[in-house]
């Protein structure tokens, strides 16, 4: 009997974390390396494409009617956590969350999976799918067939479509300089889920916050006139923030201190629990960084800690959600 497949074969028995090199978004092919394997790759430009590879933003976007705008957009991966219906939930929510983070609503989706089929039972895939379907039935977006493959090593996700008016997109590009920066979901969830994987521990906190929409502070963004956001994924809070100001060629300053965290993150760093993706997002970033005396190496592993289905980072004020700083005239971050 192995350790991952208790006697009674049960799909319960299973610790799908162990049948994954790595977990969720911190799987991500690191920044740096992604960016330097992409350059030049332009697709087909035209007036009708309204967002494209050019600044690196959560999905693409075209125009289709003067009125109408389609986006597309697609992200899976690996088991974040060992509950195959809480994994299928975190992979839909963090698929939609591209949707959601150009202020968009998605229309339909189509769900990508990789299965090790010989090793894995398919009533184990069946749940993962289940879970799927329940977040993109909570945000109305019908999930129609599929793609999937005999896979070594469990994969999920989906690709999304959805539509938005072209004059409201939120976009990585259009932040500008004196404007609140607001963060919607608490960070924590790599350090976390981290933790799970290694040790077995069950966050619910962590798991409930990766399988929340992004919905409610899209609208309500799109309802403040923001014109700028993006989501918190894999590059950490850090990655993501700088992307979004040299892409607008504007600076941020993060007050460290407000930067809501979940429950457990700074116990899991302490305790070493750090993934190779956040070490790598941070490397990326440090070059942009200036960080002012007292904030510590622990505090900008948080920053870049590799997210899996984050909040949104909305350059405006979203009432109930908290302002972490603001941007800039200039460029870089500075960490206070």
């Amino acid at each position: 009997m192995s350790v991952q497949q208790l006697d009674d074969g049960a799909t319960g028995a299973f610790r799908l974390t162990d049948y994954a090199h790595g977990g969720g978004c911190a799987c991500k092919i690191p920044p740096g390396e992604l960016e330097d394997a992409v350059r030049g790759l332009i697709g087909q430009p035209g007036a009708e494409v309204l967002v494209g590879l050019d600044s690196g933003d959560d999905a693409a976007a075209v125009l289709v009617r003067e009125d109408l705008a389609v986006l597309t957009t697609a992200d899976f991966f690996t088991p974040v956590v060992n509950d195959a219906y809480d994994w299928g939930r975190i992979a839909a929510a963090n698929a939609l969350s591209d949707i959601y983070a150009m202020g968009g609503r998605p229309v339909t989706a189509i769900n990508l999976v990789g299965w090790p089929r010989g090793v894995l039972p398919m009533e184990l895939m069946t749940e993962v799918l289940r879970g799927g379907l329940s977040v993109a039935s909570q945000a109305g977006c019908p999930v129609l067939g599929g793609h999937s493959i005999d896979d070594p090593e469990p994969k999920y996700g989906m690709a999304v479509t959805g539509v938005a008016h072209p004059d409201r997109l939120l976009r990585n590009d259009a932040a500008r300089p004196g404007l609140p920066i607001t963060l919607t979901k608490p960070l924590g969830v790599g350090l976390l889920n981290n933790r799970h994987k290694q040790t077995g521990e069950v966050f619910e906190e962590a798991v409930e916050t990766m399988a929340a929409l992004n919905r409610d502070a899209s609208e309500a963004a799109v309802a403040a006139g923001v014109r700028a956001a993006t989501d918190v994924t894999g590059f950490g809070l850090l990655g993501h923030l700088h992307k979004m100001v040299r892409a607008s060629e504007v600076g941020a300053v993060i007050d460290i201190n407000a930067v809501p965290l979940l429950g457990g993150a700074r116990e899991a760093l302490r305790d070493g629990f750090v993934s190779g993706g956040t070490r790598r997002n941070l490397d990326w970033v440090r070059p942009h960084l200036e960080a002012a005396p007292g904030i510590t190496e622990d505090d900008l592993l948080l920053l870049a800690d590799a997210q899996t289905s984050g909040g949104l980072l909305v350059v405006g004020e979203l009432p109930g959600h908290p302002v972490i700083g603001h941007t800039t005239v200039g460029q870089g971050i500075q960490i206070r």
